[in-house]
């Protein structure tokens, strides 16, 4: 996986925005990663994603539902937080094969727990704490992907710019 950009979010309204850019290049069948401690921006960002796609209720935190799904127009999404999960092999319990059979959307919390279970990575976002704000790195699964990367990478210099 490459590393295509990284950029500062000062804080949850740039988080916002950056969400809105994503939402904008994502397509039935993603996978995104989304990695960082606890408190990082992870639901932020993946709320924002919602919000964007269309998605005017509330936007639950998985932590304890392990996944939140919902219908958009022309995208299901699932929104999944395994931080609770004790084993990967819980996926298949709870249904995660079933919902791969039509492409949806998914945004991943703490992938590193379904090692082995979960599709690749079409996109991955690294959310790391700084002084002011957070560190955001993305990094595209394959070549075909880091178009899209490039894409949010056109927006994050605009964004900058302004």
């Amino acid at each position: 996986m490459q590393t295509l950009v990284s950029f500062d979010l000062p804080d949850d309204a740039a988080t916002e925005r950056f969400g809105a850019a994503l939402a904008a290049v994502v397509k039935p069948g993603w996978t995104i990663y989304l990695h960082g401690d606890l408190g990082a921006g992870k639901t932020t960002l993946a709320r924002a994603v919602l919000r964007a796609l269309g998605h005017s209720g509330k936007v639950k935190s998985p932590t304890y539902t392990l996944i939140e799904p919902y219908t958009l127009p022309g995208l299901m999404v699932y929104h999944l937080d395994l931080y609770r999960l004790g084993d990967p092999e819980e996926l298949e319990y709870i249904g995660l094969r079933d919902l791969l059979d039509t492409p949806a959307l998914l945004l991943v919390e703490w992938p590193e727990r379904g090692y082995g279970y979960l599709p690749p990575a079409t996109l991955t976002v690294h959310l790391l704490y700084q002084a002011n704000g957070r560190r955001c790195t993305l990094a595209a699964g394959s070549e075909k992907d880091a178009i899209a990367a490039r894409q949010l990478q056109q927006w994050v210099a605009s964004a900058q710019q302004q």
